[in-house]
């Protein structure tokens, strides 16, 4: 198992853009399998103790994942939506993300996330560009933790992956 893979997270406030290449010791089929199977999906992307739910994923372009955030306790304490924009399968895919409620009401505005899968040598590198409307909305994720939160969900990931490889 190579432990020794590539993290970067970069902000870049002229651009509203966060920045993350990160690399995963996985073929490209598998990592992808892993950001696009709600079942998969649901294991990694919350921070523990958190929990994700999705409620339901329809992965095309059009498409949807509406899922929440679940507390340790089984409490729904954020609702978000992921509509799809663009789908290249196994190199990128493209979605806008918003917050919204339990009834699937946006709480606009979003972040557009653009994610490239690239592989070489059996080591998976996944490059996520998220654009924010606005340097304020970027600030505000930013504090509410998302380069903690997210980077404790990727390192779920590799954990993840290293079992399915099995």
């Amino acid at each position: 198992m190579n432990t020794n893979l590539l993290f970067d997270f970069t902000v870049d406030k002229e651009s509203n853009t966060v920045n993350i290449k990160r690399e995963f010791d996985a073929n490209r089929e598998l990592v992808w399998e892993a950001w696009t199977n709600p079942e998969i999906l649901d294991q990694w992307w919350a921070p523990k103790p958190y929990q994700s739910k999705t409620k339901y994923m329809d992965f095309k372009v059009g498409g949807r994942r509406f899922y929440a955030m679940v507390s340790p306790e089984g409490v729904e304490i954020g609702w978000h939506i992921q509509d799809y924009t663009s789908i290249s399968p196994k190199t990128n895919f493209k979605f806008l993300s918003v917050f919204a409620d339990k009834d699937e009401n946006p709480n606009l505005p979003g972040s557009d996330w653009d994610l490239n899968f690239s592989e070489l040598n059996g080591t998976t590198t996944v490059h996520i560009s998220i654009y924010n409307e606005s340097r304020e909305r970027m600030e505000k994720m930013i504090e509410m933790g998302f380069k903690e939160g997210f980077t404790m969900g990727l390192n779920q990931l590799d954990g993840l992956l290293a079992n399915l490889k099995k």
